[in-house]
């Protein structure tokens, strides 16, 4: 899924990726052959419902899986394979190279100390003083549109609102000046507002620093107010990927068309336009075929025995459904 705009290698590939997780009676596979790559400088949309494996992929490329997981295939970070490193060769690229918003900064920041400190702690790991640390910390506050960053850097978390904490994450996030932000549903729990401003400032920062972004989200609005490009997931596999444009005007799949008719129009009379009918698929008991086969109005017998491949059904896009062609706007 490389942008035809730019002749450059992917800043990063992920491909044949799979996760497997301890459970009760053996290994199951939460993320199942999920392939897709990206450019420096863009945005790309990991979307599903909750559980579709949007998460536990962007900490695959981290390498912050929970114990005992193990994964296969590949995730090269500008060619070189990160599953391939040991931790103390990850912990390099963590922060520094590649960095992670989470979804819940309340969390994520450590409640004991100063905003402004843990900020400078990545800085420190880098090799700043104390002092320009700590100034450096005041600035990244400042350009994460916290307002008057040198006195709110000495505040706990709990001194924040919400959209200031999600702010505080991005500062920290951009304190190793990382090529690559994975962003865990960044504007989950605030209000649309704070919501718009948050992905204001994530956008700038593609735009103006060429910053790439690996967002997860469950929300198509913001997908499509920031993305490039959109991996659509389900029951831990790619159901479909392209441009996002191309992708939310026109889908391939019966679950991305499900997932963009779900969303209510500005007229529309109801908070849900179309919701979507069924459960999500079990990773513990995925059904046979095409996983999203009992949910799929256009479903037939070969969906139910034979799982589609990802396969190309225009320029840079990919659908996993037999029929494809046939999926109405």
């Amino acid at each position: 899924m490389t942008d035809a705009r730019s002749t450059e290698p992917p800043l990063l590939e992920v491909e044949h990726l799979t996760v497997d997780v301890p459970g009760a009676d053996g290994p199951v596979r939460i993320i199942d052959d999920v392939s897709f790559s990206m450019q420096a400088g863009t945005t790309t949309g990991l979307i599903g419902e909750s559980g579709s494996g949007k998460t536990m992929t962007a900490m695959a490329v981290l390498g912050l899986l929970p114990p005992g997981s193990t994964t296969g295939g590949s995730i090269r970070f500008r060619g070189r394979d990160l599953l391939s490193m040991n931790e103390d060769e990850r912990r390099k690229v963590r922060g520094r190279e590649i960095s992670m918003i989470f979804q819940d900064p309340l969390a994520a920041l450590n409640p004991t100390q100063r905003i402004g400190k843990q900020v400078g702690e990545i800085l420190r790991a880098n090799g700043s003083s104390r002092a320009e640390a700590q100034r450096t910390a005041v600035a990244l506050l400042d350009r994460a549109g916290i307002p008057d960053p040198a006195a709110r850097a000495d505040d706990y978390p709990h001194q924040f609102s919400g959209g200031m904490r999600q702010r505080a994450m991005v500062a920290l996030a951009l304190a190793g000046t990382p090529q690559l932000i994975l962003a865990d549903e960044p504007t989950t729990a605030l209000d649309v507002t704070v919501q718009a401003r948050i992905l204001d400032l994530l956008r700038s920062l593609r735009d103006n620093e060429g910053t790439a972004m690996l967002l997860v989200s469950h929300d198509l609005r913001v997908m499509a107010h920031v993305a490039d490009h959109l991996v659509v997931m389900y029951a831990g596999r790619v159901a479909e990927r392209g441009p996002a444009r191309e992708l939310l005007r026109r889908p391939k799949h019966p679950y991305t068309r499900a997932l963009v008719h779900s969303v209510p129009s500005v007229s529309a009379k109801s908070a849900i336009a179309d919701p979507l009918p069924g459960a999500p698929a079990n990773p513990r008991a995925r059904p046979t075929g095409c996983a999203f086969h009992p949910r799929c109005p256009m479903a037939r017998d070969i969906c139910r025995d034979v799982d589609p491949a990802l396969l190309e059904v225009g320029p840079g896009r990919r659908s996993a459904c037999h029929f494809a062609e046939e999926v109405p706007a």
